[in-house]
């Protein structure tokens, strides 16, 4: 046999191994797929959405800790359920930064796990739960249905000293927070829509006495001055009490698209907010959404999709905790 023949004869066995394993790699990560979890665990969304809904009629407030989980964890570099670490002797949690002030009943979350584990020991991702309860938490403020892929494993580790590089701050300019974003795939449209998951929950008085003390920021509307005077009477807020003012006075507890119109008329409580509205990239998203609530829930079920894809680890990598405060141990 000639050397070509014999060349040619071994390139085409080595593509055919090359492309049997491509594809063997191919079937062990499909990546992110919509029901992931329909043979290994076909009652995985179902308990965990039953788990959302009896949680939210116990305790209203963890919707609003599902929807914040998703931006804190999924902005900082992958949606692996880092946020959900605790510290170790080596490493400070996500959870302990000060980017993470304000976040909490992770506990509830361990509750969701434990009813998934209890049907299907070691197969759903904390990183999947994650981001579904986010999606339940979503529809039981009235906010859309978004229906969102699974298929994500877990990180090993806290990404505490990045959290800074990625996660813009509330009083950051609005440039910073575009191009941060930006960065994951979403537009400015989409950010003007996540900014919208102001619309529930609440700010502590930490966050914004600085638009307030020592002088007033002229740029609030007075109306409202009164009122976050009232619920924040000190320039520097006792840390045991909890002190804060509800994000939209109106429907404090529906995801809607009041915040826009409370923007616009100066009623942000954040310097983000404020700028959102008077920033000339923004101001006509702002606009639009204040008019159309379809429009806002149009463009938040995009931003908030494309956020739960960021960069997600799947197939081998990483691993499917047992607990989702803690790491599983590796021989």
């Amino acid at each position: 046999m000639s050397s070509k023949a014999l060349f040619l004869l071994a390139f085409l066995s080595f593509s055919a191994v090359s492309l049997r394993h491509a594809l063997a790699d191919n079937e062990q990560d499909p990546g992110l797929v919509m029901n992931f979890y329909k043979d290994a665990c076909p009652q995985a969304e179902d308990i965990i959405k039953e788990q959302v809904k009896l949680l939210y009629k116990r305790h209203k407030n963890t919707a609003f800790s599902w929807l914040r989980n998703i931006f804190h964890d999924c902005a900082v570099q992958s949606c692996d359920a880092s946020l959900l670490l605790d510290s170790t002797r080596r490493t400070l949690s996500e959870k302990e930064t000060d980017r993470s002030f304000g976040l909490r009943n992770f506990r509830y979350l361990d509750t969701i796990k434990e009813a998934v584990e209890r049907e299907c020991p070691g197969v759903v991702s904390c990183a999947d739960i994650l981001v579904l309860s986010a999606r339940d938490g979503i529809v039981s403020l009235g906010g859309p249905h978004i229906p969102l892929k699974t298929g994500r494993r877990d990180g090993r580790k806290s990404r505490a000293d990045v959290v800074e590089q990625y996660l813009p701050d509330h009083n950051e300019s609005i440039s910073v927070v575009l191009e941060r974003f930006s960065a994951m795939g979403v537009d400015t449209p989409g950010l003007v829509a996540l900014l919208g998951a102001h619309s529930v929950g609440r700010t502590h008085c930490v966050k914004l006495v600085h638009r307030l003390y020592p002088e007033v920021d002229p740029a609030l509307n007075p109306d409202h001055v009164e009122h976050m005077l009232y619920k924040c009477p000190d320039a520097i807020p006792d840390p045991k009490a909890v002190q804060y003012v509800r994000n939209d006075r109106g429907t404090p507890m529906v995801l809607d698209n009041n915040y826009y119109r409370n923007i616009l008329d100066n009623k942000g409580l954040l310097i983000v907010d404020h700028q959102l509205a008077t920033d000339k990239r923004t101001k006509p998203y702002v606009k639009k959404m204040a008019k159309s609530q379809a429009y806002f829930f149009k463009e938040f079920a995009k931003a908030i999709t494309k956020l739960s894809e960021n960069n997600p680890l799947t197939g081998t990598k990483g691993e499917i905790r047992k607990q989702c405060n803690v790491a599983n141990k590796h021989h």
